[in-house]
């Protein structure tokens, strides 16, 4: 018989995480992780950019900033263990305009803050000879960051899990969580499986799963879907590595950028829109009760008023190929809408609090028998097994 069993709502990348870094640290500890998808890793970890990221973007001394240097190293040994694609592309994040070179030098010197290993800066001649094809004025220089498979590393996660004498159900939609003396409840229809310890992890859900828990109402989760275009296989070659734009932080997202996929295809984007349901891939995907829950919520409009020019060119790159592709240029000269195809397209479960602003750090309430992972933003698939450290400790803080 276990000596405790913990439940984990939720098979993407960081539940999984846990689960086996839960299973790991507390031998005798059975793990049950609840996944309403017949598969896991379905949603934000399937429709993940494969992106390894080294820290270049994150406030010194977050909690972000910490995981994600953690989380690489980790990462990495555990896809040499297993035979997992990780490949070390490098990045280029490239300054276009001479107004951002003054931005790519603080973005430098917080890269360095941050520890991320072997960054430079490098001259436009320096660009030519990494990426022969790509424009720029000056750029900064991640040999490290890498690509890799992140829906490989969930599975492997749950064999782990299961490994380890824990389950991991799949088909079982959580309807409700009740505390009972010495354990929660978690149901499914009439179904009920009796846990000691809960954690939710449920991405897109995040906010109506907490909810079922009686967690605090904020955050909120708000979708964003974004949207891909794919090289051609025949302009494949124009790329080696990744090659990112100087974040502008008069915008909540990063903009559109090149990546090499495990696959040998090549991804160009993502643009960032409102998605009309929390599992709208689609433009044609609509949740009439998600977008009620949008319309009723306060920090929906006030994020709508700041950020609605944002908002309007970021419709029109997803409604015309080449407004999509007219930044991409800037960073590839010559690539344009005839050099492309469409691709997939990921939802983002960004969350947002009352007065508009949108939660950039990990955020995570725990009550009782209950830890409600409320916000877990990129780079989370890449933290993954540091941010199963930080929540084992959260878990069982005081336990």
């Amino acid at each position: 018989m276990a000596d405790e069993t913990v439940g984990i709502v939720g098979a993407g990348i960081v539940g999984l995480a846990l689960g086996r870094e839960i299973a790991l640290r507390r031998p005798g500890t059975r793990v049950v992780v609840f996944e309403k998808e017949r598969q896991v890793a379905l949603h934000q970890t399937g429709h993940n950019s494969g992106v390894v990221h080294a820290g270049i973007y994150y406030a010194p001394g977050s909690l972000k900033a910490a995981l994600t240097v953690r989380g690489v190293a980790l990462l990495r040994e555990y896809c040499q263990d297993r035979g997992v694609p990780y490949r070390e592309t490098g990045k280029l994040v490239m300054a276009v305009r001479r107004d951002e070179l003054g931005r790519m030098a603080d973005l430098y010197e917080r890269a360095r803050n941050n520890h991320v290993p072997d960054l430079r800066q490098v001259s436009r001649e320096e660009i030519r000879e990494l990426e022969p094809h790509a424009g720029g004025l000056a750029a900064l220089h991640s040999p490290r960051t890498a690509i890799t498979d992140y829906p490989a590393i969930a599975r492997e996660f749950a064999k782990d899990i299961t490994g380890s004498g824990g389950e991991v159900r799949l088909g079982f939609p959580v309807t409700g969580v009740t505390e009972v003396p010495g354990a929660v409840e978690v149901a499914s229809g009439r179904e009920r499986v009796a846990v000691h310890r809960l954690v939710l992890c449920a991405g897109l859900q995040s906010d109506s799963v907490a909810r079922l828990a009686r967690d605090r109402r904020e955050p909120r989760i708000v979708p964003f879907r974004g949207e891909y275009m794919l090289l051609k296989p025949d302009r494949t070659h124009l790329v080696r590595g990744l090659v990112y734009p100087v974040p502008d932080p008069r915008y909540p997202f990063l903009g559109v950028h090149f990546t090499p996929r495990v696959d040998g295809t090549v991804e160009v984007g993502p643009n960032a829109v409102l998605a009309l349901a929390r599992e709208g891939y689609t433009l044609g995907r609509i949740s009439p009760r998600d977008l009620l829950g949008l319309a009723a919520y306060p920090g929906s409009w006030r994020m709508a008023a700041q950020h609605w020019r944002t908002g309007v060119k970021e419709y029109r790159s997803a409604l015309s190929r080449a407004a999509f592709m007219r930044d991409a240029g800037l960073y590839v000269p010559g690539v344009g809408a005839a050099d492309v195809v469409r691709g997939g397209a990921g939802v983002r479960a960004q969350a947002l609090d009352r007065d508009g602003t949108l939660v950039d750090d990990f955020r995570v309430h725990r009550a009782g028998r209950v830890t409600a992972v409320r916000n877990a933003p990129s780079p989370a698939a890449t933290a993954s097994m540091a941010i199963a450290e930080h929540l084992a400790d959260t878990v069982y803080d005081g336990a």
